[in-house]
């Protein structure tokens, strides 16, 4: 059987560096008790859509951190399917990514995506960023339960 836990903050990220540095801004600031990391798009979808997804996604997490540029799926094919669905629709989104194509901000928007942010190259402005977003979405930001 498959043990639940809630998860507060889903990240789906591929960068190994970009994970370490979002994950220690996070508990530094004291903003986040479960981070659940997935590092490819195809094993986001299964973790998100999977056959155990009702046990796991009852407990559905404040907010999701996605990165675009993703292996295997990429992060829009992973918001089309969470804003398309009606159990994950309501779950508030934030793309944390290098790009800054137009393309994908307005793609991501008509998806649905809550925020979108562009990683910050300088560190402090990496680590800056990452805690107003979880401070935002994970304390401030009232969600429906």
């Amino acid at each position: 059987m498959l043990q639940t836990k809630i998860v507060d903050i889903l990240l789906i990220e591929d960068s190994p560096t970009d994970i370490e540095l979002t994950v220690r801004a996070l508990k530094k600031n004291h903003i986040s008790n479960e981070i659940h990391v997935i590092s490819d798009g195809a094993e986001a979808l299964e973790y998100i859509f999977g056959s155990e997804t009702k046990a796991r996604m009852n407990n559905n997490p404040k907010v999701i951190i996605l990165d675009l540029k993703l292996p295997k799926v990429d992060g829009l094919e992973i918001l089309k399917r969470l804003k398309g669905d009606e159990n994950t629709k309501i779950i508030p989104v934030v793309v944390m990514t290098s790009s800054k194509e137009e393309r994908d901000i307005v793609e991501s928007y008509k998806l649905g995506v809550n925020s979108y942010i562009v990683k910050p190259v300088d560190f402090d402005k990496f680590v800056n960023s990452v805690n107003e977003l979880g401070m935002y979405w994970v304390l401030l930001n009232e969600a429906p339960n």
